[in-house]
């Protein structure tokens, strides 16, 4: 029985992060994004448009094992670029976006969502970094994470959250010569979906979690901004955007040692890019997530 409170309650915090009416717990992020390539199968879908950079690498993966046809939107360092998306979104599309691209910027989700809307094209946000931000309240459907290293960070889990309904595809009606929007029962499609069982002290654990996230993200934008101030007279992606980790572009060695020491001097983790999953450039990511 206690598992069962703990679990609505948790459903219940997810709703509210959201926006949205339904929540089905996964084992982890990656059977997330597989069930949502396998719901765009059955909506008769043809694509999945994904970001060039900043997203995630089985986005492609799925799409590619489904039978999909997989096409990068253009972006300006992981940020979508709204011209690309309107040219490409259409009916038979859907798009999967990093709404916090690469865990260090911020999309535009509510530009990004009216050019999906417009153009039929389902969007996805996945929001396992942006989760308790208002970038998780934008989109048809919204995929998670709680692994390890997310701002949600249970080690395991995930969930997709969704309404009734979704825009499914557009039907000519005979008598008018018109056509009328359909929908697609989307809380019925996931009816007999085995929901992941977590043991009572993983839901405790996740119920806490969630509960704090604000101040999680208070502490990741404290220690972003003052990692930016730091390394200001360095060459910052996205300056001015809100996120969590900060990446920062170098020339030479010199440059990279110097951003390399600053992350050792202060214990913070970091990569080297180029990788899909931050930026496809020469650069270093310091992983403030890891925290």
């Amino acid at each position: 029985m206690a598992n069962i409170d703990f679990k609505n309650k948790i459903k219940s915090l997810l709703k509210d992060l959201t926006h949205k009416k339904n929540i089905i717990i996964t084992r982890r992020g990656n059977a997330s994004i597989l069930e949502i390539i396998k719901l765009a199968k059955n909506l008769k879908k043809e694509k999945v448009l994904i970001q060039d950079q900043g997203g995630w690498i089985t986005y492609k993966q799925y799409a590619n094992k489904l039978g999909l046809m997989c096409i990068e939107i253009k972006t300006d360092y992981g940020l979508t670029n709204l011209e690309d998306l309107e040219k490409k979104a259409d009916g038979k599309s859907i798009f999967i976006v990093n709404s916090l691209t690469g865990y260090y910027a911020d999309e535009k989700m509510d530009k990004i969502l009216k050019i999906c809307n417009k153009k039929h094209c389902l969007l996805i946000n996945d929001v396992s970094g942006s989760i308790g931000l208002k970038l998780a309240k934008y989109g048809d459907i919204m995929l998670s994470s709680f692994n390890q290293w997310k701002p949600i960070n249970l080690g395991l889990g995930g969930f997709i959250a969704f309404d009734q309904k979704i825009p499914s595809n557009y039907e000519l009606v005979p008598e008018t010569q018109k056509l009328v929007q359909k929908f697609f029962d989307i809380k019925e499609y996931f009816n007999e979906f085995e929901e992941y069982e977590f043991k009572e002290r993983d839901l405790k654990k996740l119920y806490q979690k969630i509960k704090d996230i604000n101040k999680r993200h208070k502490f990741f934008t404290k220690k972003h901004n003052q990692i930016k101030q730091d390394l200001k007279k360095h060459q910052i992606i996205h300056p001015k955007k809100k996120g969590i980790n900060v990446i920062i572009k170098y020339n030479n060695e010199e440059e990279k040692n110097k951003i390399i020491k600053y992350c050792e001097d202060n214990k913070l983790e970091y990569t080297e890019c180029p990788r899909y999953i931050r930026v496809d450039e020469q650069a270093i990511s310091i992983e403030v997530k890891r925290l």
